[in-house]
Order: C-alpha cells, then structure tokens, then sequence
C-alpha cells in the first residue's frame, strides 16, 4: 500500500498486515515524515479514515494509494 504526504506529495511503500490498524498507518506515516502523530489522519478517496479499525474491516485494498492529511476536525 502506498500512503501519500499531501503537504508534500512524497510517498512512501507500508507492507501491512489484515490486523494492522488505520491508527498504526498514521502513526508509522506521520513518524517517517516526523510529523506530529495526534494531528494527521488518512484521506481515501473521499473518505476520512481514523481509529483501531483493522485493515480487514475497511475498503482500502493492496493497490490503494491513502493520502496522510491533518485532521479537518484538529488533533
């Protein structure tokens, strides 16, 4: 899966589990970009992804590209 800086457009590969959560995404994205973790969550498609939902809960697919975005709401 790729996750997408949207201040940056840089991208980085994540090889993830089923049991990996959003929260995990973020936070493994938002420290390699050493941005604050509290503060981000993840853009797919027009959704806004967030929380303990494990990957084999959600729509996002192998060949997903999510964007890491701060949080509309604040973090």
């Amino acid at each position: 899966m790729t996750v997408r800086d949207a201040d940056t457009g840089t991208k980085v590969e994540m090889d993830l589990e089923p049991h990996n959560t959003i929260e995990e995404i973020i936070e493994s994205a938002a420290s390699y970009w050493e941005k604050e973790v509290g503060a981000y969550v993840l853009r797919h498609g027009g959704s806004i992804l967030r929380g303990q939902v494990p990957i084999s809960q959600s729509t996002i697919r192998e060949a997903d590209v999510l964007e890491l975005i701060p949080d509309p709401e604040g973090g």
